[in-house]
């Protein structure tokens, strides 16, 4: 996905792509593959939301961590592209971050 050092994809728990690294997952798409679910900080949740709730929605929060919603459809191809990185980049070991290219 992306390019992104050590990602994987996995099979979700109704059989759709799952993306994980280091076995954690960042990024899940839906079972009719019309949307995204990210890892994100829990401000970058409720600001996405406030921003554009027409395209992206919350899942749920625990901590300081949010999983949002985003609809494939409706989002902004480099928006999305920025939030996937972000969701990795949530969840990737310093070493692997390290190894992205700016």
């Amino acid at each position: 996905m992306l390019g992104l050092p050590g990602v994987e994809e996995h099979e979700g728990w109704a059989g759709q792509p799952a993306f994980k690294v280091r076995k954690k997952g960042f990024v899940y798409l839906s079972e009719d593959e019309s949307s995204v679910m990210l890892k994100a900080l829990r401000e970058e949740q409720e600001a996405m939301v406030a921003e554009d709730p027409e395209t992206y929605s919350p899942s749920w929060a625990a901590g300081r961590f949010a999983w949002l919603e985003a609809d494939l459809a409706a989002a902004d191809e480099e928006e999305l592209r920025e939030l996937l990185v972000e969701a990795w980049r949530l969840t990737a070991p310093k070493f692997l971050i390290a190894q992205l290219t700016p």
